[in-house]
C-alpha cells in the first residue's frame, strides 16, 4: 500500500430477507416529514411500495412522493425534488429503487438549500457544498451502482447533452442507512440485471487497472471479480437463486464503497466515455460500459501490460505457454468479451441508438483522464469508432 489514506464509510447496512424490519428503528431517528423517491411501477408490482408506506404510516410520518425517476436521472427531476424538500420541510429523503433513484436522491439532498445554479456549481464546477444537506436513506431494488453505500450522484442534463457524475464527500450525502434484500431484485428484467452486473464488473476493473505495485486492494478486487462471474452465471440460469443474487448484490455494494479504492490511483475513463454515450443515447449505463470496455482495454493494454497479464491469468485462467505477454493480455480481453456475450449484452454502439454523427460529439464532450494511458479526444473517437 504505497499511498497514505484515511477511510470511513458512514452507511449502516441491513442485509437479507428480513432487512425491511429494520426500517422503523431507522425512521425513528428523523423528523416527521419524509420525501419518498422512486422510479416507475416496479416497486408497486412487487408489493414493496405498500410495505414501505405501511411502515411510514405506522411511524407517523408525513409522506411526500416523487415518482418516475428515469434510469438516467434528469436534472429537472433533481430540481423538482429540491423544491419538494423546501416546500414540505423534509427531514429525510427515502430512496426506494436502484442506483438511479438513489443517485437522484443524493443530488436532491445537496441541491435543496443551495444557492445559484446547482448544475453549474456542483456538477460542472464540482464546487464544495457549504449549504444544509438533507439526510438520505435507501432501500435497494437493483444491484449495480453501489450507490447505496457511496456518495456518488450521476445526473443527466438533457438541455446540455451532458451526463456528469459528482462524488460528494462520504460524510456529506452517503445514505445513513441502506436496506438490501436480494429478493427485491428477482423481478428486474434480464436486460437490466445484466446491465447492473456489468456495471459492477466495470467498477472493479476501473479500480484494478492502475498501478503496478503489489497492492492488497488488487487481491480484494480479484476476489470480487471471480465471485461476480460465478454468481452471474448462476443467476442467468435461475434468476431466483437467492445465493447468487445475494452475492451479486454484495459485490455491487463492496465494489464502490471506497474500501477497494484506498491506495489506488484508479482509471474511470470507460465511465467518462459512457456518461457521454448515455447523454446522447439514454442507453442503460452497464450496457454502454460493456460495449466500450473491450475496445478501450485493447487500446491501452500495452501501457499497463503487467497488470493485464495478471488479469488474464488470475481472472480468466489464461495459461502461459510461452506465447508472450501481449498475447496473454489480449486473450484475457478476449475472454472478457466472451463473458459480455455470455451475458447477452449488445456488442456495438449502433445497437443502443448511437449514430455515426454522434461519435465526434460524444468524444469531444467526454471528460479526459485515464489510468495507464492519458487520452485525448482523438483517442476517444478512435475507441468509439472501433465499437460502433
Amino acid at each position: 500500500m504505497l499511498y497514505d489514506f484515511s477511510f470511513q464509510n458512514p452507511t449502516r447496512i441491513h442485509f437479507g430477507k428480513s432487512a425491511l424490519n429494520k426500517l422503523p428503528q431507522e425512521l425513528n431517528e428523523y423528523g416527521p416529514n419524509v420525501l419518498l423517491v422512486y422510479g416507475k411501477a416496479s416497486i408497486k408490482k412487487i408489493g414493496l411500495y405498500d410495505q414501505v408506506m405501511d411502515i411510514l404510516k405506522a411511524c407517523n410520518k408525513n409522506v411526500v412522493e416523487l415518482a418516475g425517476i428515469n434510469a438516467n436521472p434528469r436534472y429537472t427531476q433533481l430540481l423538482e425534488g429540491a423544491r419538494l424538500v423546501r416546500d414540505h420541510k423534509i427531514d429525510l429523503i427515502l430512496a426506494v429503487g436502484g442506483g438511479s433513484v438513489i443517485d437522484c436522491a443524493k443530488g436532491i439532498a445537496c441541491a435543496a438549500y443551495a444557492e445559484g445554479d446547482v448544475w453549474q456549481r456542483y456538477y460542472v464546477n464540482q464546487e464544495s457544498v457549504t449549504n444544509q444537506v438533507v439526510p438520505v436513506g435507501s432501500i435497494l431494488t437493483m444491484a449495480g451502482t453501489g450507490s447505496e453505500m457511496n456518495s456518488g450522484s450521476v445526473i443527466t442534463n438533457e438541455a446540455e447533452n451532458l451526463k456528469i457524475g459528482r462524488v460528494y464527500p462520504l460524510a456529506l450525502v452517503t445514505p445513513r442507512f441502506s436496506i438490501l434484500n436480494p429478493e427485491y431484485t428477482y423481478s428486474v428484467p434480464k436486460y437490466q440485471m445484466v446491465s447492473g452486473i456489468f456495471d459492477v464488473f466495470s467498477h472493479l476493473m476501473e479500480q484494478y487497472f492502475s498501478g503496478n505495485d503489489e497492492c492488497t486492494s488488487d487481491y480484494l478486487l480479484e476476489g470480487l471479480m471471480l465471485s461476480l462471474i460465478s454468481a452471474s452465471r448462476k443467476a442467468l440460469i435461475d434468476p431466483k437463486d437467492y445465493e447468487a443474487r445475494s452475492n451479486i448484490m454484495w459485490c455491487a455494494t463492496m465494489g464502490l464503497n471506497k474500501i477497494l479504492a484506498v491506495s489506488k490511483t484508479q482509471d474511470w475513463e470507460v465511465h467518462m466515455i459512457e456518461h457521454q454515450l448515455g447523454a446522447y443515447t439514454d442507453c442503460a449505463h452497464g450496457i454502454g460500459l460493456a460495449i466500450i470496455s473491450p475496445a478501450y482495454y485493447r487500446y491501452i493494454f500495452r501501457d499497463g501490460l503487467h497488470k493485464f497479464v495478471r488479469y488474464a491469468k488470475h481472472i480468466w485462467g489464461v495459461e502461459d505457454h510461452g506465447q508472450g505477454d501481449e498475447a496473454i493480455a489480449l486473450e484475457g480481453i478476449a475472454r472478457l468479451e466472451a463473458f459480455i456475450q455470455e451475458l447477452g449484452i449488445p456488442a456495438t454502439l449502433r445497437e443502443v441508438g448511437a449514430t455515426e454523427e454522434m461519435l465526434p460529439l460524444i468524444a469531444n464532450s467526454t471528460e479526459l483522464g485515464g489510468g495507464y494511458k492519458q487520452l485525448n479526444q482523438d483517442d476517444i473517437l478512435t475507441i468509439l469508432k472501433t465499437c460502433f
